[in-house]
This record gives C-alpha cells, structure tokens and sequence, in this order.
C-alpha cells in the first residue's frame, strides 16, 4: 500500500497463531490489538476462549478483551459499534488498530457494515426466550417455519442462535428478518483501506492444534471456569453458554456423560466449527487474501511500510 492503512485485520479459523501474530505486528508498526471474537469479549471465558494473557499481550495494548459480562446477549450491532468507538480513540492516539480473532461476521460488519435490523425490545427478548427455553433447536425451527417460512428455509434447525434471532425480530416486527437484511449500515472501514489476510494452515495439522490446545485449557483451568459460569444460573440460550467446551462439561457435571466424552465433544465442535470459518471467509470475505503463518508477518509489513 503506498498510504498507511486506516487497519489491519487478522482473521483465521481458531488455533491458527493469530493472537500472537497480531501481537508481533502491533510491535513493529506501533499499534494496538482489538478483539474480532465473539467468545473472547466475555470476561467469564478467559481460559476456554484462549484469550491471550498478560504475557502473552507482551506490553502491547489489547482492547474488547473481556469487557463483556456473561448475562449480557452481545451481539454483532454492539460489537461494531464498540469497535468504532475504539477505532477513533486509536486513530487519535496516532495508532493502526490489528483487529484479530475468528468471527467472520464481526469483520464483514467492520468492513462492509451491518444489516440496518430493528432493536428487539427486551421485553419481547424475554417473552420468546421464555418460550424457547428447554425446546430442542428443532422446535425453533418448526416455529419459525409457520411465521417467517423464508428465513426457515435460511437457517440450519441446529442453529439455536440464529432461529431465536429471527424469531426475536418477527415478534417484534411482524415482519420477516429478511425484509431487513438488504439496508446497511456504514461499515468502520472501507476494504481498500486496509490489509486483510485470512490464515489458512493445513486443516490436518489444524485440527491436531485444536485437539492440543483444548487439552492445555483443561490444565490450565477450563473446568473451574464452567463450573464457575454454571453456578451463576444463566439463561441456557445465551452466547457464553453454548461456547465450545461448555455443553459438554455442563452435561458431566450434570452427570450426563463422561469427562472423555465432554473432552471430545469440545475438541469435535471446535474443529466444526473451524471448517464453517473457512466456508464463512471464502464466500463472505473476498478481500481477505489467505496465507500461511509462516510468511505472513512480512506480507503485511510489505504492504505497510
């Protein structure tokens, strides 16, 4: 790039080196890293989000790490817009934010902005989520289907998440979620502004990654951690509980399953969840350009210097 970048966004499926290669570039440029991921803003999730330690931040300013209280339904809308007030305040500072983490849809509404949706009054918030707690994801989706066939047929039945949404803005709105997704909002960033790269490692040796490191969370304090989110009560269909990691050692403390069993079904989603970040980048995210670790500290700099 021949003007500096307005940001540097560091994307990539989980376990992929991303924290520590943003760390290294925020060094070399003078910047500060910014929080892209959706588990990570959760101050009760430190250990089982691989939120990067003070050793790790190595000196170098983190910000949207942990900011977020678990009880709080933090979605993408609040996050852009957090992640504008930083952005100014950086930019004041004289520093280029490194956006890091693996949640595509936080840097599509960083770059080519969100869908203008309504807010959903917490009341109504209230009424469907009491209507929806202990129904599995297939009843969701069966209610969605009679009220907004459209978006029924967008959304996987074993997407909870994504089905309550909808649901949410229909309640609230009358009308589809659809109807609302073709307006946006201003994006944070134009694309051509700023250098993206997706780091896309070898998936074999990616998931091998993503089987250690859950297997280091768990010595390093991931249990005690859910145990600790468990004891708090919280409403089953937030984000923070369907983290990965968290189901599976939820239902063997309930004495569900097994300790093994909770392992591997935290290491399987993960590794699912990687392959969804790689399909999200490849038809959501055309300017990212994919490269390996290995090389990709200076292909940025290249590009900034």
């Amino acid at each position: 790039m021949s003007t500096r970048p307005a940001a540097i966004l560091i994307a990539g499926p989980t376990a992929s080196g991303k924290s520590a290669l943003a760390v290294e570039v925020a060094q070399r440029i003078g910047g500060a890293v910014v929080n892209a991921d959706s588990m990570q803003v959760y101050g009760d999730l430190s250990v089982l989000s691989a939120r990067p330690t003070p050793d790790e931040m190595n000196g170098v300013p983190h910000h949207l790490f942990g900011h977020v209280d678990g009880a709080v339904n933090y979605s993408v809308g609040r996050w852009v817009e957090d992640a504008r007030t930083c952005a100014a305040q950086l930019a004041a500072e004289g520093l280029i934010p490194v956006f890091t983490g693996g949640t595509g849809m936080y840097f599509k509404a960083l770059t080519l902005g969100l869908s203008n949706i309504p807010a959903v009054p917490d009341e109504v918030r209230r009424r469907v989520r009491d209507w929806a707690e202990g129904r599995p994801p297939q009843a969701l989706h069966d209610r969605l289907a009679m009220v907004d066939p459209v978006m029924a047929g967008r959304l996987r039945p074993s997407d909870p998440q994504r089905l309550l949404r909808a649901l949410e803005i229909f309640e609230a709105t009358g009308q589809s979620l659809s109807t609302f997704q073709g307006s946006r909002t201003a994006s944070v960033f134009a694309p051509e502004a700023c250098v993206s790269v997706f780091l896309a490692p070898e998936r074999q040796l990616l998931y091998e990654r993503i089987d250690r490191r859950f297997e280091a969370m768990l010595e390093a304090g991931a249990m005690e951690e859910v145990r600790a989110l468990a004891a708090r009560g919280l409403d089953p269909m937030l984000p923070v509980m369907r983290a990965h990691g968290v189901p599976g050692f939820l239902d063997y403390f309930a004495g569900k399953v097994t300790l093994e069993d909770a392992i591997a079904r935290g290491q399987s989603d993960t590794r699912h969840y990687s392959k969804r970040q790689f399909t999200f980048v490849r038809h959501q995210l055309p300017n990212f350009i994919w490269i390996e670790l290995e090389g990709a500290s200076r292909f940025i700099l290249t590009h900034i210097e």
